[in-house]
């Protein structure tokens, strides 16, 4: 069963209602504003797509319930997955949305996904409100993901803390948003989050933020006596294992954010086995012809028993089926 783990849904009328439109990704400025294609509000057309290029089933999310999304928005965008589900069972499996701060009412809404509606995971961006996953603020949301055994699916942060530097040319977008990824990958690890919450799953898009062409220069700064900080509190600060442990064994990855380049998917495999790295196509905000589409199975598959654990084999791991 090949599934992407990375679709994006948007039913029309919710984007274009009053409710979404104080959010970060409607707001013109510095970082263009969210690029809505007619797919992303096709469903019949999801199903076409991947009928064509062979993909069983695809997990949906939406920008529409991330990144500063009120609870009430959320709770129109859970619907609307379901809705999706239902309409077309074992063809999408829908993610939750929640404000990761909002307490004992996101919590709630956060029960009812798991339970009444069956969802399985739950979107979180790399920064929630300004603060880094690893904050102590968002222990009791990572406590109630970990209680409702919903794998996390951390997309990058819509728009990011950056650099001046990167408010021209698309940057924040092209090199920002994989910034916060890379940089969550080792906050979770070095921040103790997979230590305290040794059930959690979380998978991390666009590989990582391409996180492991830097892992030899991220283990060598991890040997805080040869760097000079192993007395400092915060940087000399370890997790209770070596760091290939949570990179190679307790985190995920999909194979979205790099525009269907294996060069990518194959640096990645440099560092992580297989089963850790699931399909993904951010379909269709970033890949969009058919043959873009079908191209990425194609050459996944080329790699043969990695193509296979890629494309299926967490499938069961993380959606439970």
């Amino acid at each position: 069963m090949i599934v992407d783990f990375q679709h994006h849904y948007h039913p029309r009328s919710l984007h274009e209602s009053a409710l979404s439109k104080s959010l970060a990704i409607n707001k013109t400025g510095k970082v263009p504003t969210y690029f809505a294609p007619d797919a992303l509000f096709d469903l019949d057309e999801h199903i076409r797509v991947m009928d064509l290029c062979g993909i069983d089933a695809a997990v949906l999310s939406s920008g529409l319930g991330m990144d500063g999304a009120p609870l009430e928005l959320c709770r129109h965008v859970n619907g609307a997955m379901h809705d999706a589900v239902r309409r077309f069972p074992k063809r999408f499996f829908g993610l939750a949305h929640v404000p990761p701060l909002g307490g004992t009412e996101s919590f709630d809404e956060l029960a009812r996904c798991a339970v009444e509606l069956g969802f399985s995971g739950v979107v979180v961006t790399s920064e929630v409100e300004g603060l880094p996953l690893d904050a102590p603020e968002l222990d009791p949301y990572w406590a109630e993901c970990e209680k409702r055994d919903l794998y996390v699916f951390v997309h990058p942060a819509l728009r990011p803390t950056t650099s001046p530097h990167l408010h021209a040319y698309d940057l924040v977008r092209s090199i920002g948003r994989e910034f916060s990824l890379a940089t969550t990958v080792v906050r979770l690890i070095d921040g103790g989050v997979l230590d305290r919450f040794p059930n959690l799953k979380i998978q991390l898009g666009h590989l990582g933020g391409s996180f492991a062409v830097l892992m030899d220069r991220i283990r060598a700064f991890h040997q805080r006596e040869r760097l000079g900080t192993a007395n400092d509190p915060i940087n000399g600060r370890l997790p209770d294992r070596d760091i290939d442990h949570y990179t190679r064994e307790r985190l995920y990855y999909d194979t979205a954010g790099v525009f269907g380049s294996m060069v990518a998917v194959k640096a990645t495999l440099g560092e992580v086995p297989a089963s850790q790295v699931v399909l993904g196509t951010d379909y269709p905000l970033e890949l969009h012809t058919d043959d873009e589409m079908c191209k990425i199975v194609k050459d996944i598959a080329a790699l043969g028993s990695d193509g296979d654990a890629i494309l299926s084999g967490s499938a069961k791991k993380l959606l439970k089926i």
